[in-house]
């Protein structure tokens, strides 16, 4: 129904457009149909890395991934997320651990205790903190029947557990997709539509309206620090903490943000990619941000399991140069990894997730 919609919209966006036009852009990559958004006819030639094998046991997705200096990664499942296919429908969502110090590394589930519900846990972007006396905390975008929330959980390592701790919500905390905590309950969270009605959304999207935004929160104040994109997405943070890193998938670019004392962000230059960016990470070793991508959103949109969306991961080095280098790490037409999402380094080695799919370990 929703590739169907798409379709019509790509005969009928002139008739949308005379009725309701969206502003124009100062980003001469983002205009063009929804159709050239979604890169409609694009392939992919595979790129692999030497040695990659799939995750055993991530049979679902594994939407996003976080790796502690430690070497230990956690790893978001089962997302259930309006239009995109769901293998587990019935299935709550998951967090994993891998523990990339190992040989053999697998993910294990962690158990989740407190007052939580975890029936209706539909895990989307995480990003981790580290406190002063060293306690891991994991923040989850949570989507519990369809709406947003900010989980706060307590890592316990020798009980390979989550303790919640708390829910976090708020007016300016919807339709949310990813996170990135810089201190104590202060982070920034990508919104990725202004709708939060399935059908106005795909409207928003069809008509390129962009009005999703960054928001940043804190106990004290919560306020939009970004906005004008299309479809923010994956968001993160380089090495000095400076400068705040924002996918825009369906414009196909990085937004590079400065941060401000008060939490604000700036921008400071776009990286197109033209591809659809989802989630981003920082290479902890050299500062390059790897982006897990979508080669062709219109496979995922109208998904067909004998035509399987693809997947693409980018590398960007030099990001603040005039001249960033972007290179492509990974891609593979759909017949062993569909719909990447991210792709989170360590020391050479490499965790590329998906939204409903596997998730491929490499070695670099």
């Amino acid at each position: 129904m929703l590739g169907l919609l798409f379709r019509l919209a790509f005969q009928k966006r002139e008739v949308f457009g005379s009725e309701l036009s969206s502003p124009p852009s100062p980003d001469p990559w983002v205009s063009g149909s929804p159709k050239q958004r979604t890169n409609a006819t694009r392939e992919v030639r595979s790129v692999e890395p030497r040695s990659c094998h799939l995750i055993e046991g991530l049979e679902n997705g594994s939407e996003d991934i976080d790796i502690l200096p430690s070497g230990l990664a956690f790893i978001s499942s089962e997302l259930k997320y309006p239009g995109m296919p769901s293998f587990a429908p019935d299935e709550p969502g998951q967090i994993f651990l891998m523990d990339l110090n190992e040989q053999n590394p697998r993910a294990q589930a962690l158990n989740i205790s407190g007052d939580f519900d975890k029936a209706s846990f539909n895990p989307h972007g995480i990003s981790t903190f580290i406190d002063e006396d060293q306690t891991v905390y994991l923040y989850v975008v949570n989507h519990p029947h369809m709406k947003s929330t900010v989980e706060k959980f307590k890592f316990e390592e020798q009980q390979h557990s989550l303790v919640h701790l708390k829910t976090i919500k708020h007016e300016l905390l919807k339709s949310l997709n990813d996170i990135v905590v810089l201190g104590p309950e202060q982070f920034y969270a990508t919104r990725d539509h202004y709708f939060t009605n399935f059908f106005l959304v795909l409207l928003e999207m069809i008509l390129d309206l962009r009005w999703s935004h960054v928001v940043f929160y804190s106990p004290r104040e919560v306020k939009v620090v970004a906005k004008g994109f299309s479809f923010a997405n994956g968001i993160t943070v380089s090495l000095d903490k400076k400068f705040i890193y924002t996918a825009d998938t369906t414009a196909q670019n990085i937004h590079v943000l400065k941060k401000h004392e008060n939490w604000d962000l700036t921008p400071v230059k776009v990286i197109h990619l033209g591809t659809l960016v989802d989630n981003l990470m920082v290479d902890p070793d050299t500062g390059d941000i790897w982006a897990g991508c979508h080669p062709n959103g219109m496979k995922l949109l109208a998904y067909n399991p004998e035509d399987p969306p693809g997947s693409e991961v980018l590398r960007i080095q030099n990001v603040l140069s005039e001249k960033p280098k972007i290179s492509t790490e990974y891609a593979n037409n759909g017949s062993v990894l569909q719909g990447s999402t991210v792709a989170s380094v360590k020391h050479r080695k490499l965790l590329i997730g998906t939204i409903f799919h596997k998730a491929l370990y490499c070695l670099l």
